[in-house]
């Protein structure tokens, strides 16, 4: 199995409440992608952060194999999330993929 983890920082243009509404509808869509990508066994959107934290949001995905996590990352339903849902709204993206 293969992890795959995204943290965000979203553009400092938004007040806190447009935030909290960006951070839930990103949720939202990528969570609603659970069962319709081969491959993809679980996927969680933290949203919940300390004020400690450096990051806005969290993506914690599972996936087969790493086939599956390159499949994942070129599947239209995913870009369709990501296009529409996340890039607008973020100005950093660390990711962390490894093997369980």
């Amino acid at each position: 199995m293969v992890k795959h983890i995204i943290l965000w920082t979203l553009k400092e243009d938004f007040s806190e409440s447009e935030k909290y509404a960006i951070k839930q509808d990103i949720k939202v869509a990528l969570e609603g992608l659970h069962g319709k990508i081969p491959g993809l066994l679980d996927i969680k959107v933290n949203i919940g952060r300390l004020e400690s934290s450096t990051a806005d949001l969290m993506l914690d995905s599972t996936f087969e194999n790493e086939a599956a996590l390159k499949a994942y990352a070129v599947h239209p339903e995913h870009v369709k999330v990501a296009d529409e849902n996340v890039r607008p709204y973020t100005q950093q993206r660390s990711c962390l993929d490894f093997e369980l």
